[in-house]
């Protein structure tokens, strides 16, 4: 079995103790063992929480797949882990897998952009002035935010990169779809909404954040940049 350090949780710079580097840092800046040692609370007389979480993930090679998978008993293998620990770890990995599950049966997934013109009908259709949408989606293509970035005139509308990228970035995304509606009903993009599109691509790619398309809502119909190869 791989060996860990001992030192106590008590004995690290505050910032980097697990609770207390989830208030000052947030979740996303945990490594699964320190979470997993917040689940516990504490280690044994030789090991501290966040040591004893690391041997557990080692033992299914750092796969939380295959740690959902355990049973209370498999996890009181573990010295240290007693059936109220084991309780806490098992009970954490069906919530995630709950949540996972609700998330996949409610999130729409986006296979055309004739996917995305229905799934914005409730809010830019009638529309006298123009709005400004974004979808936000993970790798299997399913919606994980719609966001209105803006809504103007009855013929322009900002859209701000930065508010853009940093929504993608908290999120988590994978790639985003534009949408933004004209009033007037011409399918026709203009040429700041070509320079835009060309801009976001750019930007996107330097972050890793795919711009998947652009999407121009009409009552009557869309036009799609990625459809008429313009990305």
């Amino acid at each position: 079995m791989e060996q860990y350090s001992s030192i106590k949780i008590s004995a690290l710079a505050e910032d980097e103790r697990p609770r207390e580097k989830l208030l000052l840092k947030g979740r996303a800046a945990l490594s699964d063992a320190e979470l997993i040692a917040i689940l516990i609370g504490s280690g044994t007389r030789f090991m501290s929480a966040v040591d004893l979480s690391r041997v557990i993930l080692s033992n299914v090679d750092n796969d939380l797949a295959r740690l959902a998978r355990m049973s209370i008993k498999d996890l009181q293998k573990f010295k240290g882990i007693g059936e109220a620990k084991a309780i806490s770890i098992v009970s954490a990995m069906e919530l995630g897998r709950r949540r996972k599950q609700l998330e996949q049966g409610k999130r729409p997934k986006i296979h055309s952009s004739a996917d995305v013109y229905e799934l914005l009908k409730p809010d830019l259709q009638d529309e006298p002035i123009e709005h400004f949408y974004i979808l936000l989606l993970n790798r299997a293509n399913a919606v994980i935010g719609k966001h209105k970035i803006s809504h103007g005139g009855t013929s322009a509308t900002i859209a701000d990169p930065k508010v853009i990228f940093k929504l993608a970035l908290e999120h988590m995304a994978n790639s985003i779809i534009l949408i933004h509606n004209h009033p007037s009903g011409s399918l026709k993009p203009s040429q700041t909404d070509v320079n835009l599109t060309k801009k976001l691509v750019a930007v996107g790619k330097n972050l890793e954040l795919n711009i998947m398309d652009h999407v121009i809502f009409t009552d009557v119909g869309y036009f799609s940049f990625a459809d008429e190869a313009m990305l």
